[in-house]
């Protein structure tokens, strides 16, 4: 989808005065569709408490323990991302992890509220320009990332899967273990521009692996709002790292 839309907009550049209708078009319809939104979210509260007491009601209290080591073990996974993977990267480019985590705290602050990494994308590419990078860098590498380098939202739905899939029981292969985390990675591009999108692409996941019941989404909605903000902060970070990379290696190449 996310191909399909890049190529449709180029044809649209390309057809130019031609296109301009479509271009209103889509222009107008964006509104009513993030209006629509922000009003599900608002709900999402409710939803979420109804989703955590069909969870309880069906399955027992022994659930929320599970559900709470998933989230534990989400939030391990991701700081072991950070400070270790991308730790790593920094240390070898020649920065901190620590001292860029130092730097954005506004902007992570900033992605807490709306638990989506979006929330910062401007104030963001100000930063990395005043950190050293080039425009025509942060220009393209920051809103690439924002779709393609999606970390902490490859850790959520690889987690969440493999959660289901073992809460009901469901025997995975070596095989199918590994097809399930493909197409988890796949769906996952592009998913951080609204919040809660990581939901969907997980249950897009679920829909399409065989291997995975569908019907399990229901257990991870009554944790899913605790992951929201991890889920954004480990985005931002790992596209904010990655944006200091590129822009070093430009200047040494």
């Amino acid at each position: 989808m996310l191909f399909f839309s890049v190529l449709f907009g180029m044809a649209l550049a390309m057809v130019g005065e031609t296109g301009k209708p479509v271009v209103s078009f889509l222009q107008a319809l964006i509104a009513p569709v993030f209006k629509l939104v922000g009003i599900l979210m608002k709900a999402a509260p409710i939803g979420a408490f109804g989703a955590m007491a069909f969870t309880i009601g069906k399955y027992g209290i022994g659930s929320v323990v599970n559900l709470a080591m998933l989230v534990a073990t989400f939030y391990f996974t991701a700081l072991l991302f950070v400070f270790g993977v991308l730790g790593a990267v920094c240390r070898y480019n020649g920065f901190s992890i620590c001292s860029l985590i130092r730097y954005m705290k506004e902007e992570l602050l900033l992605v807490l509220a709306p638990s989506s990494s979006e929330a910062a994308l401007p104030s963001l590419m100000e930063k990395m320009e005043k950190a050293g990078a080039r425009r025509s860098v942060v220009g393209l590498v920051i809103p690439g990332g924002y779709s393609f380098n999606l970390d902490g939202t490859n850790i959520y739905m690889t987690l969440a899967a493999l959660f289901i899939a073992q809460a009901t029981n469901t025997d995975l292969s070596i095989g199918g273990s590994i097809l399930l985390l493909l197409f988890a990675m796949l769906p996952s591009k592009g998913a951080d521009r609204i919040t809660g999108a990581g939901f969907v692409t997980l249950a897009v996941t679920l829909f399409v692996v065989p291997t995975a019941p569908f019907v399990g989404l229901t257990l991870i909605l009554s944790v899913d709002d605790f992951m929201f903000a991890c889920r954004a902060l480990t985005n931002l970070l790992s596209n904010a790292v990655g944006t200091l990379v590129v822009a070093r290696g430009g200047r040494a190449g």
